[in-house]
This record gives C-alpha cells, structure tokens and sequence, in this order.
C-alpha cells in the first residue's frame, strides 16, 4: 500500500516542477524515462525551499525553514515522510547516493536568504555553492547513475552550469531581488547606479561558465546529455536576451522567454541532439 502513496508523492513533485517552471519540466521531458523522478523530487525539493524564503511573506520563516530542515532529515533517517515532497525526495536521495553534504550546504544557503546579507566576493560564492552548484551536483548524481569515476570528471562541469543558471537567475529577477526582497547579490555592485560596466563584468563571467559548462555537457551519458542541453539552451537564449538590452531596463522589467520560443528552442535541441551536433 505504500507503493501508492510513494506514487502520489512522485506526482506531486512533477506538478510542483511543472507549476512553477516550464523550461526545467521541458527539460526533464527529455531525460530517460528512468531518471526523470528523480530529478522531478530534487526539483520539488528545492522549489519548496526556495519559497519558504521568498514567498511566504506574512509568516515566519525562519520557524517554516527550520521545521522544513528538521523534517528533511527525519525523512533521510526513517526512510519516509508524511510530507509527499520530502518523501519522493528521501527516496531519490537513497536511489542514487546523493550526498548529504550537498543538501545541508544547500539548506544554509536558504539560511542566508532571511537575512539582509552583504555581499562579498567570499559569501557571494558561498551562496552560489549552496543555492546553484550543489543543485547541480545532486542532478549528477542521477545523471550518472552511480558511476563515481563519471561523477567526479564531470563535477566540476556540472558545477559551472549550476552557477551560470543562478546567475542568469540573479540578472532576470533584479528588479524583483532589488525592490522588492531588498537583496543584492552580486558583490560591489552599487544597484542605485547599475551600470553598463557591471553588468557586461557580470556577464563576462556568465559566458565564461557556460563554455566550461558545454564541454561537460558534452561528456554525459545519452540518457541525460538531450534533456540538460535543452535547459541549456533554453537559459542561454535568456542570457543574449538579457545581454542585449541596457543595464537600467533590465532593473525596471524581468526579461522572459515566451512559451512559442521555448517550443522553438525545444524542436531545435532535439534536432541537434538526434543529430549528435551536441
């Protein structure tokens, strides 16, 4: 009988990835079929999270994200959780070996966002670690499906691309980070005078993650190259978006991608894919 709520438990995940975002739901489409729970329950996991610090206005959160914290943990050590988000994501955990490092670095980096950090370049990288790259490591961990050799080549490459999407992330949601959550992220950037030097600064260092991400891209396995070079593409088109507009209009609207140009970036990743141009 557990099997059905373990399947309940699944879905919800799927629906919360496929709710809040449809690039990464393209994405996990095209994954084998045998890894996209997995990757669903990271996606879930850290969706939740992340809302807890940004969204729950209203509430405490810092009682909601230790509770959520505590709860992560019991569900790691018993196996199950009554929780359906914690409990798909417990069983991907144990599936694939997924590190528990990895995700006490990625709760801390939640810690940091209830408090009116300042960014240095030391905390800024901290919180990239925590937020972006470990995320990305947790995916690997499935990608590669316990291949430790495959997993420790392509960690480095899994962790660039984690960090580009953060910051791609970071320059679509300035307006919203800004006026709204009064978060600054980016290290000696004075955000009353963005500037078309600091951002072409940050988005040298975006374009330089990115080609280091590709050649990692390259390296996985088929069963997961299709669906993370479809996620890559779909946040590079946002990237040369945002690249081509000026520094003060990317602080007054958030750049998008309309769903008719993702279908196009999908159709054109799976050609390329099929076509072994990855």
């Amino acid at each position: 009988m557990k099997q059905l709520f373990d399947n309940l438990s699944i879905e919800i995940s799927k629906m919360t990835t496929r709710t809040y975002s449809t690039s990464f739901s393209l994405g996990i489409y095209f994954l084998n079929i045998r890894l996209r729970n997995a990757i669903y329950a990271i996606y879930g996991f850290v969706r939740v999270a992340d809302e807890i610090v940004d969204s729950f206005d209203g509430f405490d959160k810092k009682q909601l994200l230790s509770k959520f914290r505590a709860e992560t943990y019991e569900a790691l050590e018993n196996g199950i959780s009554t929780n359906p988000i914690l409990n798909s994501f417990q069983q991907a955990v144990k599936q694939y070996q997924i590190s528990h490092n990895l995700i006490e670095l990625f709760l801390e980096s939640m810690k940091m966002d209830l408090e009116k950090v300042h960014y240095t370049r030391e905390n800024y990288q901290q919180y990239i670690l925590g937020s972006a790259e470990v995320v990305g490591l947790m995916c690997l961990h499935v990608f590669v499906e316990g291949d430790k050799h495959k997993y420790e080549e392509l960690r480095p490459y899994a962790m660039k691309l984690g960090s580009a999407f953060q910051k791609v992330n970071f320059l679509r949601d300035i307006k919203d980070d800004y006026h709204v959550l009064g978060r600054t992220y980016f290290p000696g950037v004075d955000m009353t005078d963005f500037n078309r030097q600091a951002k072409l600064q940050i988005e040298e260092e975006i374009e330089n993650e990115f080609k280091t991400a590709l050649v990692g891209i390259r390296m996985l396995p088929s069963s997961s190259k299709g669906g993370v070079y479809l996620a890559y593409v779909y946040y590079r088109s946002l990237f040369n978006k945002i690249r081509k507009i000026p520094a003060q209009q990317v602080l007054s609207a958030r750049v998008r991608i309309n769903n008719g140009q993702k279908f196009g970036l999908m159709l054109n990743s799976l050609f390329e894919f099929k076509m072994n141009m990855v």
